[in-house]
């Protein structure tokens, strides 16, 4: 008897059908999170002292870790009932290790989210000073120094997209 087979057609999943077949997708889920977590934490210490560029080249290896993960999960969700039935102390321990795994990641958001913000307030703070030394000054009623105009340098901008 095979350990998997294929759905259907329309459905390429692999069905899970064995102890093996169910110990082997779990393993290969396991596997894959680790090697995201890692990522993820290297990304985050990285961030965290300031190592911006190095820790912007992690991002393709993070990116296809992710992808995997993603793809593996699917299989992992479509065979829940026979995965819980042929190892269920391996989806056990997968389960908390996931719980942990999502704390890691509010962890990293939050630390991406100050980076960005740290970055956004010097942008913002640099094309002040710069708008209030470019802009011009003319006198106001009394003989008075009217304050520059313009509130920010022209041509610095901040992509919020990232």
């Amino acid at each position: 008897m095979n350990d998997v087979f294929l759905s259907s057609d329309e459905n390429p999943e692999i069905l899970v059908m064995t102890p093996a077949a169910a110990e082997s997708i779990l393993a290969e889920l396991s596997d894959t999170m680790e090697g995201l977590i890692g990522a993820i934490e290297e990304e985050t210490r990285l961030v965290r002292a300031g190592a911006l560029i190095k820790a912007s080249e992690i991002e393709p290896e993070k990116s296809r870790l992710a992808a995997a993960y993603v793809r593996i999960r699917g299989r992992v969700k479509t065979n829940s009932v026979a995965l819980a039935r042929h190892a269920p102390a391996a989806v056990e321990a997968l389960r908390r290790r996931h719980g942990e795994f999502a704390d890691l990641l509010k962890t990293n958001l939050a630390v991406l989210a100050t980076a960005r913000e740290v970055a956004e307030d010097i942008l913002r703070n640099v094309s002040e000073s710069v708008g209030r030394q470019a802009g011009p000054r003319t006198y106001g009623p009394g003989s008075t120094v009217r304050p520059a105009a313009q509130v920010g340098a022209r041509g610095i901008a901040l992509d919020r997209s990232l």
